[in-house]
């Protein structure tokens, strides 16, 4: 797997783990404990400060006060949505089934407007989408909701119908997809995954459960195999299990992550709220 810890993608990823409240509200980060939390995975101050101006300009964060008037950033609501959907595939991902079906985007952009094809086509690939055929983007069903609120967002929608349905033939479901999406190479990206992080859980299962005096360490492991782990649920939609090959890595690096969490995002916790 390619280096993909950018000061912004931590950053994104940061506030994904710790930067949203219950009940009453996101808590903005103050910019001095955005640099000290970076710092720890390896970030200088520069880097954090022209992520969060980066991250700023797109919408994503928006300047906000700390309950004791300090200077700091809260997610937008676009940024707040965008990590709610992301929720259900990173941590909640429910077993698909091939009952589930497919959902179907089907689009005409007219070439006066050919950005917004290429946005439209980026993103529908980012959400996970396979092309079927020219215009024609298909994912699991389950994967609805999320690019409704996608394309909602991005101010899409009267470009895009979306279907849902079922494969009914001429070839097997299970040769379709093989054409539909690129499974050699998100086996790739699930192998990648373990390579770096398996190792890590191994460690970690050979020591007692962390406690204060390993918030620091339990967060610099967490926070890089999270921000790892958020892109593959999306590079790899959801496939159900039986259009894919029996040794597929997926399974094995879903269970990795799910204990990684279990094991070091709370102790993590109490290094970024000491």
């Amino acid at each position: 797997m390619a280096d993909l810890h950018t000061p912004r993608s931590l950053i994104i990823t940061l506030y994904g783990a710790y930067g949203r409240g219950r009940g009453a509200g996101d808590q903005p980060m103050p910019v001095a404990a955005l640099i000290r939390l970076l710092a720890a995975v390896g970030v200088d101050a520069p880097s954090v400060r022209s992520a969060v101006s980066r991250l700023k300009r797109r919408g994503l964060l928006v300047s906000a006060r700390t309950a004791d008037g300090a200077a700091g950033y809260a997610l937008s609501d676009d940024a707040r949505q965008l990590l709610d959907d992301g929720d259900r595939r990173i941590y909640g991902r429910a077993q698909p089934r091939l009952t589930d079906g497919w959902v179907l985007a089907v689009f005409s952009v007219p070439e006066a407007e050919r950005a917004k094809r290429h946005v439209l086509r980026s993103r529908l690939a980012r959400l996970g989408f396979g092309t079927a055929a020219p215009g024609v983007w298909i994912a699991p069903g389950g994967l609805y909701e999320e690019t409704r609120h996608t394309l909602e967002r991005l101010q899409l929608v009267e470009y895009v119908d979306l279907f849902r349905g079922d494969h009914l033939g001429f070839a097997a479901t299970a040769d379709a997809v093989a054409r539909w999406w690129d499974l050699p190479g998100m086996a790739k990206q699930h192998e990648d995954f373990l390579e770096r992080h398996e190792p890590v859980l191994r460690e970690w299962e050979s020591r007692p459960a962390p406690g204060g005096a390993e918030a620091e360490e339990a967060y610099r492991d967490y926070l890089p195999a999270l921000d790892s782990w958020r892109r593959l649920p999306y590079a790899d939609p959801g496939l159900p299990a039986e259009l894919l090959p029996d040794d597929w890595p997926g399974v094995r690096s879903a269970e990795v992550f799910a204990e990684l969490h279990r094991r070091l995002r709370d102790a993590g916790a109490a290094f970024v709220r000491p």
